[in-house]
């Protein structure tokens, strides 16, 4: 199910994190060859994704949503939920 990054944090090993409106969290790792998402290695970057839609399979096969709560370096912004993309999930 496509789902709008709302906002981002990273997790103990310092991996970015997307937040996504279901409540659900996605690994956005930039890690060529493999995966290629250089916007996530900057602050403006991310901000740009930020209303971009992920494929969340942990929506698609009915998993609650991820309690974790964002450490206060979280990156948020605007939302624009008019904004989508082909960016490949993880």
């Amino acid at each position: 199910m496509q789902q709008p990054i709302t906002g981002y944090h990273r997790d103990e090993e310092e991996h970015w994190v997307a937040e996504l409106a279901c409540g659900h969290n996605q690994h956005v790792r930039h890690d060529p060859p493999w995966q290629n998402r250089p916007w996530v290695v900057s602050e403006s970057g991310r901000a740009e994704m930020l209303g971009y839609f992920l494929n969340c399979k942990k929506c698609d096969q009915g998993a609650p949503r991820d309690n974790e709560a964002a450490p206060p370096d979280r990156d948020v912004g605007r939302h624009d939920q008019n904004r989508s993309d082909e960016v490949q999930d993880k």
